[in-house]
């Protein structure tokens, strides 16, 4: 599954918007190929704001740790080049993709990744009956554990490959296909719900043709 290269992403942050001044405090960045992780790009940020108390609660992240971090003048240019122009992936992506293209922005950079996958939305339309798909309850689903702490990036990003590694083996299960590639995980991910099932039938009969 996934022989072609794809970049798993998670960021913790100090809150739920950068356009309320929120910002990153931590990046995972996995990239995975041959349905495995080979790279990973790892990096607490220094983001220069305060962290709230119930983000320390939750994560574990510390005042103490970001203001040791490297400033995200530093991290962001690397996580860029890290990512290239492999396509990008994250779960409940928006999420993601909002703070990595302000925190870019305010650098005057621009992402090269052509296109955004987003693991939750593909959840759902490949496991319709699944009642939550948040990220703890959808890998307690599929049987996939935190190697650590969850909300920390790594773990988080882990956990995320993991699922959806896992989503390319039941599409190739259920529709016989020896690959399933990033386009076709992308193809699937802009559809409506609805509209998944003829889709996957169609792809199925084109290629036993």
């Amino acid at each position: 599954m996934l022989k072609q290269s794809i970049v798993m992403l998670d960021f913790e942050t100090t809150g739920l918007s950068p356009a309320n001044g929120d910002r990153i405090t931590e990046v995972a960045a996995l990239r995975l190929r041959d349905g495995q992780v080979v790279e990973r790009f790892v990096s607490l940020i220094n983001c220069g704001v305060r962290i709230p108390a119930f983000i320390t609660g939750l994560t574990g992240i510390s005042q103490a740790m970001v203001d040791s971090a490297p400033p995200v003048a530093q991290v962001l240019p690397r996580l860029l080049e890290f990512i290239g122009s492999d396509p990008l992936a994250a779960h409940n992506a928006s999420f993601d993709d909002k703070f990595l293209q302000a925190e870019a922005a305010s650098l005057g950079l621009t992402p090269g990744y052509p296109s955004l996958l987003c693991s939750l939305k593909l959840a759902r339309r490949v496991y319709p009956s699944f009642g939550s798909y948040r990220l703890g309850d959808l890998s307690s689903k599929l049987g996939i554990r935190f190697a650590s702490a969850a909300h920390r990036a790594e773990a988080d990003a882990e956990v995320a490959a993991a699922v959806l590694l896992e989503i390319g083996r039941q599409l190739g299960r259920d529709y016989a296909w020896q690959e399933v590639t990033p386009a076709l995980l992308l193809a699937i991910n802009k559809l409506a719900a609805a509209k998944v099932p003829a889709f996957l039938e169609k792809q199925r009969g084109q290629i036993l043709r």
